[in-house]
């Protein structure tokens, strides 16, 4: 069966903005670091382009002796899942995948997540491959819902000096940090919108220095 999306409404990849912006609207009642990802979304073989804005709240000891361990804590605050994208049906989200690189002047060690809630049955994981890791939720995650991602906690070794930045990964729609899939209904029929996005700007989330 083919779907048809010549009707009087945006194509669909642009009217897919107005849900998929809220994904990143996260709040915290924590100092958190504010966050804006440059996001394109594809469907039915059209793109769209917008923006999710994210906080992320994160904590490392300001110093740390060389050759020593250490660890780093990263949690986003509350999504809500948006029920609608401009007369669309917003069914779930799904696939959500977050990349944050390991630090310079530091040797990965391990990395592992706990707590958060109403992420859907799928199992959350984490794993590292070529100095990125990556935060993986398969969902689904059913629209409305207001859900948390497990905090994710990385253990490192540092180096002999310098200093030990967190931040997050992705440098452009090719390479991104953030990666997810909406299934929408469009005129009764599971539609998926794939959506990549990167950080417009790479900030600080912690700092600690070698001593």
């Amino acid at each position: 069966m083919s779907v048809s999306l010549t009707t009087a409404r945006r194509p669909l990849a642009v009217a897919l903005l107005a849900g998929l912006t809220a994904f990143g609207v996260a709040t915290s009642a924590d100092a958190a670091t504010a966050v804006t990802y440059d996001c394109q979304a594809s469907a039915l073989g059209q793109t769209g382009t917008f923006t999710v804005s994210a906080s992320v709240t994160a904590s490392a000891p300001s110093t740390v002796a060389a050759d020593s361990s250490l660890a780093i804590t990263e949690s986003v605050g509350s999504i809500t899942v948006p029920s609608s994208a401009d007369g669309y049906t917003v069914k779930k989200i799904q696939g959500i995948k977050l990349e944050v690189p390991v630090p310079a002047n530091s040797t990965y060690d391990s990395a592992s997540l706990s707590g958060g809630s109403n992420y859907g049955s799928g199992t959350p994981s984490v794993s590292e491959a070529s100095g990125v890791i990556t935060v993986s939720i398969p969902g689904p995650i059913s629209a409305g819902t207001t859900f948390t991602l497990p905090t994710l906690t990385i253990d490192l070794t540092s180096g002999s000096s310098g200093t030990i930045t967190s931040s997050l990964s992705g440098t452009s729609y090719s390479s991104p940090g953030l990666t997810f899939t909406a299934v929408l209904s469009v005129i009764g029929i599971g539609v998926n919108a794939s959506a990549v996005g990167y950080p417009s700007a790479t900030p600080s989330l912690t700092s600690t220095t070698i001593d």
